[in-house]
């Protein structure tokens, strides 16, 4: 059994040693993403945002990957919940939980615009690498929809690839191999001002570069 630890003394190398001790596999792609990814997408950052206690909920949560993380090294969390327009990656997180659950945990499909009930119960929601593979024309309202669901002193945490930097190009390459599309990214500031338009407190924001990857990291919370 690999041993929990406090946040702050986490190491990449730790997430992809836990992951590797799942043995799961899914296909070389999806294999490759679950535990790799940590070394270019600023997890140990996010991982640290959850409160003792947090319902947490993960807007296209993929294969499950990031979950699991906070059900082996987050701040006790009381609950998971994931959502995902692709079955076949729900298909894989159930799996991916199989034999590693130590939170509650629930995950479910959904159609990319209507978001289910059930994150209105989450004191927690990530949109980590998401928003920009929304499509362009529905952006805007995808984030508006999200934001109105959420329930007043919940917090939302929206990780992405920053526009204005000439780095997003090494993303845009990226999506096209792993993905077969190329993403439509904001500039943070854009991101910022939209969420505020949505009744949304600034709580942190700042960016972040790993490798060739320009992030941003967004903390706001419903007032």
């Amino acid at each position: 059994m690999f041993e929990a630890m406090a946040p702050h003394q986490l190491q990449n190398r730790d997430i992809v040693s836990f992951l590797k001790e799942t043995r799961f596999s899914g296909g070389f792609f999806d294999t490759l993403k679950i535990r790799y990814r940590t070394y270019i997408c600023p997890f140990i950052d996010l991982i640290q945002k959850v409160k003792p206690g947090d319902k947490v909920g993960d807007v296209g949560c993929g294969s499950g990957q990031f979950l699991l993380l906070l059900s082996q090294f987050a701040d006790n969390p009381k609950s998971l919940y994931g959502i995902e327009i692709s079955q076949h990656l729900i298909a894989n997180a159930h799996k991916l939980f199989s034999k590693n659950n130590r939170v509650k945990s629930e995950f479910e499909t959904f159609d990319g615009i209507h978001f289910p009930g059930s994150l209105k119960d989450c004191d927690l929601i990530y949109l980590i690498d998401v928003l920009h593979h929304v499509p362009k024309e529905n952006q805007k309202q995808f984030l508006t929809d999200l934001c109105t669901l959420m329930k007043p002193g919940a917090r939302l945490v929206l990780k992405d690839i920053n526009k204005s930097s000439p780095l997003v190009l090494f993303n845009k390459m990226h999506d096209l191999i792993f993905a077969g599309e190329i993403g439509n990214e904001w500039k943070m500031q854009d991101v910022k001002s939209l969420l505020e338009q949505n009744d949304m407190k600034i709580l942190e924001n700042y960016k972040r570069r790993m490798y060739v990857y320009p992030h941003y990291t967004i903390v706001v919370q419903k007032n």
